[in-house]
């Protein structure tokens, strides 16, 4: 099924201008393509085009054409179009339309009235193909951000459509489970001929298998259209703000020339040999950091189990200084979000305590606890409670009982801060998923706590947007002092900005440690599903015996840099 659009725009009945302009693109059927571009390039209004949404659902101008096999989209009903493209949507939460698992996968079959003998069967084949088949009979709203996301592929999976869509498939998912993601995308690509579309931020992790091009946008136009090859070997990732993959920074940062010739968008087939001598200075003494502050937080045998059954914590124990960065890491259900649950008072230990500056947290409402710690969580969508951006973020300073004039020089200057200035007259539910995250993390920070929690703070945000946020947060900790804690997936994240990492592993610590030193041993990583950096690979394939040494050279030349 070929997708052709030609000379479209589409304006959303709400805004002046068009968010989609003169888009040109040919997508032939069998094709696997990936469409990258900032936060409000307008990569996600594309999707919503190509899967009916827009027009049938949202309402707008259109101009020009976009036809499936032939056939005008704008004259076949919904149903059509979504008979023939498939879409797994970034916010799962708005997706599942069954009661349990096994319900939701089985949405799609019940509609095309498949009997339950045949039913059951590719239930139970495509679940354990995302790897949930033990979990068919639990509520979806009960599992982790990456459990859903495999919830809602496999709601796909089971649906013999033409063209599938990911948007962002990978943004909730741990390293491993989103490397065995964009496998098994790659698998039924190979297996099944379908015409795969990846909308996604994470450009280095979908490039873990093949695609034939990589789309860019920009402000609703396509910049570039070009093999992965010819794009990491231009100037373009950089230009629009895109995350490059680490081994290419690392290469540039050594003084490595990069042609399309030597295939650099697979590191396998990258001529290593070439760029030997670059890397021989690359011996770094890695800096101990000595930080003799105080305790700010300590957790103590923490044990908590949500069924009474299965322990979601067990003895779990770490402190982390004032003015630290720290990172905590694990794969999906390992208990990491559980931490921050009873850091904040949602939930009371089973057994174990957590002492902040010397006070035990138990004595303390949860009211008091949000005033000298901030959580920013997973979804924005869970934390959000008022209709505009500016009374969002002056929440907390009203329930302070400051005055409006205070509360406005504050609100805007976080406003300025975190990149939402011109939002800040704006409805929430007009900004894309990545904004409303900018939201929760400005109104955590009006408050100005001693302990910042970041859950996941990278998902469904474009790298200039995220790296202009961290580094914000990054001189708070450094000028200001406050602590901070981030829950991650992000292996590039966690190697820019934390000096230490706590690994949880089914509801066990497992190691906690300087970050380069946890980063450098792949059996350690294995065990809690995370996987090593392409800077870990780059230094292996490059015969270098001190990874940490190496790992430590290359932060301290970015951190240099930036």
């Amino acid at each position: 099924m070929t997708i052709e659009f030609s000379d479209f725009s589409f304006r959303y009945e709400s805004l002046d201008k068009p968010t989609l302009k003169h888009i040109n693109l040919r997508i032939e059927k069998g094709e696997k393509i990936v469409i990258i571009g900032p936060s409000g390039s307008g990569k996600s209004t594309l999707g919503q085009c190509l899967n009916g949404l827009i027009p049938h659902a949202i309402k707008g101008e259109i101009t020009g054409q976009l036809t499936l096999h032939g056939q005008q989209c704008a004259k076949l009903q919904l149903h059509q179009i979504t008979e023939q493209v498939g879409t797994v949507l970034q916010d799962t939460d708005s997706q599942f339309v069954g009661l349990s698992v096994g319900e939701d996968i089985a949405f799609a079959l019940e509609n095309q009235q498949v009997s339950n003998v045949d039913m059951y069967p590719i239930v139970k084949s495509t679940a354990k193909m995302v790897e949930l088949e033990t979990m068919l009979d639990r509520s979806p709203q009960d599992l982790s951000g990456g459990q859903k996301q495999r919830v809602s592929l496999a709601g796909i999976l089971v649906d013999d459509v033409d063209t599938l869509l990911f948007d962002e498939p990978l943004a909730a998912l741990d390293p491993k489970t989103g490397r065995k993601t964009i496998e098994i995308i790659d698998q039924l690509h190979q297996e099944s001929g379908k015409t795969i579309i990846i909308i996604e931020h994470r450009l280095e992790d979908v490039l873990h298998r093949p695609v034939d091009r990589i789309i860019l946008m920009e402000q609703g136009e396509i910049i570039a259209d070009l093999t992965p090859d010819e794009m990491l070997a231009s100037p373009l990732l950089a230009e629009h703000g895109i995350r490059e993959p680490l081994y290419l920074s690392a290469l540039k940062s050594a003084g490595c020339t990069i042609h399309a010739t030597d295939k650099p968008a697979n590191l396998n087939h990258y001529p290593i040999d070439q760029c030997q001598s670059q890397f021989l200075q690359w011996r770094s003494h890695v800096v101990s950091e000595n930080n003799n502050s105080d305790k700010l937080l300590e957790v103590s045998n923490l044990t908590y189990s949500y069924d009474g059954e299965r322990n979601a914590l067990e003895e779990v124990s770490f402190s982390i200084r004032r003015g630290e960065f720290v990172s905590i890491l694990g794969k999906n259900g390992s208990g990491k979000s559980t931490i921050t649950k009873l850091i904040m008072g949602v939930i009371a230990p089973d057994d174990g305590t957590i002492t902040f500056n010397g006070e035990a947290l138990q004595e303390l409402s949860i009211f008091e606890r949000s005033q000298k710690i901030g959580v920013v969580m997973q979804n924005p969508n869970h934390m959000i409670s008022h209709h505009m951006i500016f009374d969002e973020i002056a929440f907390g300073l009203r329930n302070k009982g400051l005055s409006e004039e205070i509360i406005k020089e504050k609100v805007l200057s976080i406003l300025e801060l975190c990149g939402l200035s011109k939002y800040r007259n704006w409805p929430i539910e007009a900004l894309s998923y990545g904004q409303k995250k900018r939201v929760t993390i400005a109104s955590i920070l009006t408050l100005e706590p001693e302990l910042l929690i970041l859950d996941e703070p990278t998902a469904g945000q474009d790298y200039r947007n995220y790296t202009a946020m961290l580094n914000f947060i990054h001189k708070l900790n450094r000028e200001l002092g406050i602590t901070v804690i981030i829950i991650s997936h992000d292996m590039h994240l966690v190697l820019e900005y934390t000096q230490r990492s706590i690994v949880i592993c089914d509801s066990k610590l497992i190691a906690d440690a300087p970050m380069t030193q946890v980063f450098s041993q792949p059996a350690l990583l294995d065990k809690a599903n995370l996987t090593t950096t392409s800077l870990y690979d780059l230094a292996e394939k490059l015969g270098i015996d001190d990874k940490n040494g190496f790992m430590q050279h290359f932060i301290q030349l970015e951190n240099h840099v930036a």
